[in-house]
């Protein structure tokens, strides 16, 4: 059987961005891109982040220092090109709350739409420097992933969402899930980490022929 593979994520961890395309470029490997189920769950890397996000370069240096900031930049930029991502991290000015991207992945998730969702939200903020806690932009990528404008909107303020995500978020916490991408396999076994496309591909035939 195809696999089923659940990603706690967020959508402003440029690791969960290599480690999408390292895993789709595995699943393309095997030939199970079309059939592998993926589910997208929320990990917000700042849960306690103001609704309006904040300055990026604030932030950066509030956690790493200026100097580190600009240096795991610039190494990231590097390891972007080898994975074909083009980060662009000069054109990017806020750290959103992604609670709202979370919710409107939740949403999108019920339609079959998450994907599309998750891969846009990736690109929007790491490649063209978009606020994707501004829910103009999310309301724009919701409609271009295909989604109903009354879905849209509806995703961006619904409380029973906000709650759903929020729930997943304690999973995670109650699983002892520290950092992201982390990958639930077929409900039983986990990956931690960006894993290289060649771990994945034995990994995942190592699954079929158990």
């Amino acid at each position: 059987m195809p696999p089923t593979i659940s990603v706690f994520s967020d959508v402003i961890c440029p690791w969960c961005y290599v480690g999408k395309r390292r895993l789709e470029r595995a699943l393309d490997q095997l030939g199970l891109r079309g059939s592998a189920t993926i589910e997208w769950l929320p990990f917000e890397l700042n849960p306690a982040m103001p609704a309006d996000g904040m300055e990026r370069s604030l932030y950066r240096a509030r956690k790493f220092g200026a100097e580190r900031s600009e240096r795991l930049d610039a190494q990231m930029a590097e390891l972007g090109r080898q994975e074909g991502i083009g980060f662009a991290f000069d054109r990017m000015t806020r750290t959103p709350s992604t609670r709202r991207a979370h919710m409107l992945i939740a949403a999108a998730g019920r339609h079959a739409r998450a994907d599309p969702v998750v891969d846009a939200l990736f690109r929007a903020y790491f490649e063209e420097g978009r606020d994707v806690g501004d829910p103009e932009v999310l309301r724009e990528i919701g409609l271009a992933a295909g989604l109903a404008r009354d879905i849209v909107d509806d995703a961006l303020g619904n409380d029973e969402l906000r709650q759903f995500v929020e729930a997943l978020e304690g999973q995670a916490a109650g699983m002892q899930v520290a950092g992201v991408p982390f990958f639930i396999v077929d409900r039983k076994w986990a990956i931690s980490g960006a894993q290289p496309t060649e771990q994945w591909v034995a990994a995942l035939r190592a699954r079929h022929d158990g």
